[in-house]
């Protein structure tokens, strides 16, 4: 199929357009507002609902059994465990149907390294919370600015980090502060141990350097402005996420799937390789998108419409002490211990139980009549 590139042009615009975003001559939503933004976001996740429909109601029964009615918590007797998700299990079909439905930040499929685990909850039977890592971002000005990082070592160190892409509590624990245990939980000694387990004698894929297998930080964004989740987060009065600044506003989300694969048959119609996936680097699509924006004369004076300018968050999550000195002077790691087991403890008595008694919405949530709207609204894509 021979690809117009005019018509292909209009058909971005009037995507962006009925997204919510204006073109003035610079990309950006017509408000900042939350909610503005969610909607922003809405095409995006209906997209994903729609291609993973046949999965969702086929494993909504299944997901709904272990669900639990926020009246029927106990929030003094809640007991956490973390599991690391291994590939075709239920934690792994649970996973991936709660990363559909739940947020409003729409599922993007991880890439490079990945790590999932489930916070649950042992005393109700129920899912508390989901963890979604994967390899970060090559370049970061926020970030490499903020750590001291260049092209000479930046492949290096940040092949000693991870990104989390999904990090988030589950209803009804949300309403109990739950995002702060799951944000908690990424400087874990659990899951450092399990990373290096996982990631022992691994060589970088693009340049064949063998990488330590040590995870000595992790780096989020948040959906939304700054994060009132990760910007209060402390453990034995040590702040735990550092907040480095704001991204550029740049990325994909905006450019549908199905303009997307359009977009790609463009560029190979231009005789450019549009290889992507494991093994092509983890900004691969955002480099492409870029390129097809360029040709198709999508852009401004500061860039092309990948600057979608929502600016997001950006959060460090450190598991050693001595980050900077490792990083620039090459020290040893100074490795923090933080068990699970007291992580969970410090959250239950420090936010949980008073956030339950002094806020009722965690009673609110009904299992039934939450998956029954999931099911309608699946049925009408």
């Amino acid at each position: 199929m021979k690809v117009d590139p005019t018509e292909l042009r209009n058909k971005i615009i009037e995507a962006l357009k009925a997204q919510g975003f204006k073109i003035n001559p610079h990309l950006r939503p017509k408000r900042n507002e939350k909610e503005t933004l969610r909607k922003v976001h809405e095409q995006k996740r209906k997209e994903q609902l729609r291609l993973h429909k046949k999965f969702l109601l086929e494993n909504l029964d299944e997901i709904k059994k272990f669900s639990i009615d926020g009246k029927n918590i106990q929030p003094d007797k809640i007991k956490l465990k973390l599991i690391e998700v291994k590939p075709d299990s239920f934690e792994s079909r649970l996973f991936f149907w709660w990363n559909l439905v739940w947020w409003s930040l729409p599922y993007d499929k991880p890439i490079g390294r990945q790590m999932r685990f489930v916070l649950w909850d042992e005393y109700h039977d129920a899912p508390f919370g989901l963890i979604g890592l994967q390899s970060p971002p090559l370049a970061s000005s926020v970030r490499d600015n903020y750590l001291g990082l260049n092209n000479g070592n930046r492949e290096y160190w940040i092949n000693q980090s991870m990104y989390g892409q999904r990090i988030g509590a589950l209803p009804p624990y949300n309403e109990l502060l739950g995002g702060k245990m799951v944000a908690l939980s990424l400087v874990s000694n659990e899951i450092r141990k399990a990373y290096e387990k996982k990631y022992r004698n691994r060589k970088t894929l693009l340049k064949k350097r063998k990488i330590p297998n040590r995870l000595l930080f992790i780096t989020t964004t948040s959906a939304y402005g700054k994060s009132s989740v990760y910007e209060r987060i402390k453990y034995n009065s040590e702040k735990v996420g550092i907040f480095l600044g704001f991204t550029s506003g740049a990325g994909t989300f905006h450019l549908p799937q199905e303009l997307y694969e359009e977009l790609l048959l463009f560029l190979e119609q231009e005789g450019i390789n549009t290889k992507r996936g494991y093994g092509t680097g983890p900004s691969r699509k955002l480099k492409l998108v870029d390129l097809g924006f360029k040709k198709l004369d999508l852009k401004n004076l500061t860039g092309t419409f990948v600057f979608h300018n929502i600016k997001r968050g950006y959060y460090l999550f450190s598991h050693v002490r001595n980050l900077h000195n490792v990083i620039q002077k090459n020290k040893r790691p100074l490795w923090d211990d933080r068990p699970f087991n007291e992580l969970f403890t410090f959250w239950l008595e420090r936010w949980c139980i008073p956030r339950s008694e002094r806020k009722k919405e965690w009673k609110i949530f009904d299992s039934n009549k939450f998956f029954r709207k999931i099911q309608i609204q699946l049925n009408k894509l």
